[in-house]
């Protein structure tokens, strides 16, 4: 058990900090094509799809980032074999599925969230699931609440324990009327992962209907799943007693395109985003517009680039989709610091989004965080004394700092500033980008970033 634990920490510690950090010499545009990959938010919710299954799954357009090398951990402590084929291509055999001790799975979830979603199909599969304390990035609360209680009324006991959380079905799951009081995505995929193989048929109001929500349901579908969509964000499900493998080409990652196309924007640089596409970026595309950025599309990506002249102000509020979601403010605001006027963004998913703007004020940018809600509608975080609006006054310079990495996006766009900015900045902790972002040190010196990479 000791050796199991021992190799499942080493695992998980590769989602959390780490000591790498990166010395940026900025200044210089960032030029050239990068490649996308299966989308972070997909290809990890796929992989514990396939536990649902009774015989083997192949997912392709795989990421190497460190997310995945934790999922996959998961998933072989549970009896999956996940065997690599080629590049960007996996199987995944759920033939052997068994229960794991607690610490393992505590070792190998490191701090990612991604255990909750396990809970539905091991509860079909073997009748009990474990969660651990769950960690993820420091960006708000993001109770689990919906989960557990979307479990339980599909049957689930849920029995909290020292450890963790204990899950059991004594009595088999059965469909439900669910409700989300909001649209979260996590909260949707539970339901979804839940009420496939669910007795009966489950009705889920208040859905989140993102690209990689659908795309889910499509792998579900080619399992042997009976779903559907309504416009008014309501998805009904058919339980089976039956699923059968899949075999799938994930969505590409729209939040990593959308940071690559801030980058150009705040570098003054000309970034070809390979596999990106326009329909599931729409809502980014028409602000990148309307702040002066300039971009061109055509069937094997999307070319963003700074045109030449001033940057405009805008006023953003996020949302989930399809409005403009919170993954992609963080990069942008980089660039907001290099519009001419004021700029505001309103953030309405994550009450805690803005901690990395601290390290931009420390690199000479007019960022100032208020608890109102500012540029439109009120949100529900109107009134919980979030700083959760940010005004940006620009243009400023940015010059060179020392920075910590805080979160995925955050840390991104940190790397986007020292990229901007004039002389080096040390940027630590970078190797939590590699949750998201992969391969993105090779990325950046075939973008023609100046830098050097200490571990």
């Amino acid at each position: 058990m000791n050796t199991l634990v021992e190799d499942a920490q080493a695992a998980g510690a590769s989602v959390g900090l780490t000591a790498e950090r990166i010395t940026v010499r900025g200044g210089r545009p960032l030029k050239g094509r990068i490649e996308l990959k299966g989308a972070k938010n997909l290809v990890t919710k796929a992989m514990v799809a396939s536990l649902l299954g009774e015989t083997p799954s192949e997912l392709r357009s795989v990421p190497e980032i460190s997310d995945v090398r934790v999922v996959k951990g998961l998933l072989e402590v549970h009896g999956v074999k996940v065997t690599s084929v080629g590049a960007d291509t996996i199987l995944l055999d759920p033939s052997n599925v068994e229960s794991a001790h607690f610490e393992v799975i505590d070792a190998y979830a490191g701090s990612s969230r991604i255990p909750i979603l396990f809970c539905g199909p091991l509860l079909h599969r073997l009748g009990e699931a474990f969660i651990p304390d769950l960690g993820g990035c420091r960006i708000g609360d993001r109770p689990i609440d919906f989960h557990l209680e979307g479990l339980r009324r599909f049957g689930a006991v849920v029995d909290k324990q020292p450890q963790g959380i204990r899950l059991t079905a004594p009595n088999g799951l059965k469909g439900a009327k669910i409700e989300l009081p909001y649209p979260s995505v996590g909260a949707t995929e539970q339901v979804l992962l839940t009420a496939v193989r669910a007795e009966g048929t489950t009705e889920l109001r208040g859905a989140a209907v993102e690209p990689e929500i659908m795309d889910l349901i499509n792998i579900l579908q080619k399992m042997g799943a009976i779903i559907s969509v309504d416009t008014d964000r309501v998805i009904r499900i058919e339980g089976v007693e039956r699923l059968e493998g899949f075999s799938h080409t994930a969505l590409f990652d729209r939040n990593e395109a959308a940071s690559w196309a801030a980058a150009a924007l705040a570098t003054e640089g000309d970034i070809f985003v390979g596999g990106a596409r326009q329909s599931e970026m729409l809502t980014f595309l028409n602000v990148f517009r309307k702040v002066g950025g300039a971009f061109e599309i055509n069937d094997n990506g999307i070319r963003f680039y700074h045109p030449g002249g001033k940057l405009k102000p805008v006023i953003i509020e996020t949302d989930v989709h399809p409005g403009f979601m919170t993954d992609w403010q963080q990069p942008l605001v980089v660039a907001l610091t290099k519009a001419e006027g004021v700029s505001i963004v309103h953030e309405t998913v994550y009450e805690q989004r803005f901690g990395f703007t601290d390290a931009l004020v420390d690199m000479g940018a007019h960022i100032q965080l208020h608890r109102e809600c500012l540029g439109g509608a009120e949100c529900r975080f109107g009134q919980r004394n979030f700083n959760h609006s940010a005004v940006i006054v620009g243009p400023t310079d940015l010059h060179a700092a020392d920075v910590v990495v805080p979160d995925l996006r955050g840390g991104f766009s940190h790397l986007i500033a020292a990229l901007s900015a004039e002389g080096s900045s040390t940027v630590s902790n970078v190797g939590i980008i590699a949750r998201g972002y992969e391969n993105f040190i090779a990325k950046l010196r075939a973008l023609g970033a100046d830098f050097v990479l200490e571990a």
